[in-house]
């Protein structure tokens, strides 16, 4: 990060790696669930579903709120605004690619062409 680039969490990052929990992140984009309905809506056991939430919750990825006996998970939007930013480190980088692809393809047209 001391290069002024955003830098990126790799606990969140590796956390999403898992597809399960990749699923879970889709859900809660719709909004806050329960764990219960969390298991339900994609097959799993509630301990599996709970194993994940710990893991996305340690990460930072979400929230979870106690209401009763009930626990509330939703998304935290910093990890994701740190992704965002992260990609767009990269943007020059792609724009500076194509642009060379462009010349380059310029050039094999030319001689084509000639």
């Amino acid at each position: 990060m001391s290069d002024g680039n955003p830098g990126i969490d790799m606990a969140a990052l590796s956390a999403l790696a898992e597809p399960n929990r990749m699923q879970i992140v889709e859900l809660l984009r719709e909004g806050p669930l329960t764990v219960g309905e969390i298991a339900e809506r994609l097959g799993l056991r509630q301990p599996q579903a709970s194993k994940h939430l710990k893991v996305l919750s340690d990460s930072g990825v979400v929230e979870v709120k106690a209401d009763a006996n009930r626990r509330i998970y939703k998304l935290r939007s910093e990890p994701f605004l740190t992704f965002q930013s992260w990609v767009k480190s990269f943007r020059h980088v792609w724009e500076e690619r194509f642009d060379n692809l462009d010349n380059y393809l310029r050039e094999l047209q030319s001689k084509d062409n000639q």
